[in-house]
């Protein structure tokens, strides 16, 4: 029987050598090309918007209840309005109406709209009918009229300029809420007695300050990111 032929190896010993010098300076180059591109397109405007959404996730990550990126320009605004740290508006938004995503806007007493105000809050409870709890017996259509809220003291407001003060709409809810706020005590650094104010609960306190200084801690960055996402 003849002998079978040893295989000789694909490449030589040489040749692997050879190769693997020659790979190193080309994966040198390649990795500093890539490196030097990178540096070159990480700050087109694509780049920057897709990195700051993934910084804007990573801070929603931290709360049970995402803040809806499109109501933080509406609370800014009211901020800069009423000097009510938006933050603040955005935690009353949360306990009062999970963001706006309970079932009805209505509650059981009688509060209404996104902010959760009873119709004489609202109105003003200088209102002939208001009484108790502040349910009124206010015709409708004068629940959203800004000359008659201005005449009986009330905190609703136009914020959008389309002729009503809607509870319901969330621009005037979250205005109403900053004006009410500011008025109770914000204005003057006031800020528990202020909640207190809005909701005579010292549970009701506790749970919005807890999410006041959750989302305090990243507000800037929220603020930032939402006001660029609108441009």
């Amino acid at each position: 029987m003849a002998k079978s032929k040893k295989k000789q190896p694909l490449l030589s010993p040489k040749v692997k050598i050879y190769l693997i010098v020659l790979l190193i300076p080309i994966s040198l180059t390649i990795y500093i090309f890539a490196f030097f591109s990178w540096q070159q397109i990480r700050g087109l405007p694509f780049i920057e918007r897709f990195t700051e959404k993934s910084v804007y996730q990573q801070i929603q990550d931290q709360f049970d209840l995402e803040i809806p990126i499109e109501y933080i320009p509406v609370y800014v605004a009211a901020e800069q309005k009423y000097n009510v740290p938006w933050t603040l508006l955005a935690a009353h938004h949360r306990v009062e109406t999970r963001f706006s995503t309970m079932r009805t806007l209505i509650s059981p007493v009688g509060a209404e709209g996104h902010m959760q105000f009873m119709p004489c809050t609202f109105v003003g409870w200088k209102h002939p009918s208001c009484k108790d709890l502040g349910l009124g017996e206010i015709p409708e259509k004068d629940k959203t009229n800004p000359a008659v809220i201005k005449k009986y003291g009330g905190y609703g407001v136009d914020a959008n300029g389309d002729g009503i003060a809607d509870p319901f709409d969330i621009e005037d809810a979250i205005f109403s809420a900053a004006k009410f706020l500011s008025i109770a005590g914000v204005r003057n650094g006031e800020l528990k007695k202020a909640v207190f104010q809005y909701n005579h609960s010292d549970a009701y306190v506790e749970d919005v300050l807890y999410y006041y200084k959750q989302y305090r801690d990243y507000g800037d960055q929220l603020k930032q990111i939402a006001m660029d996402d609108t441009k």
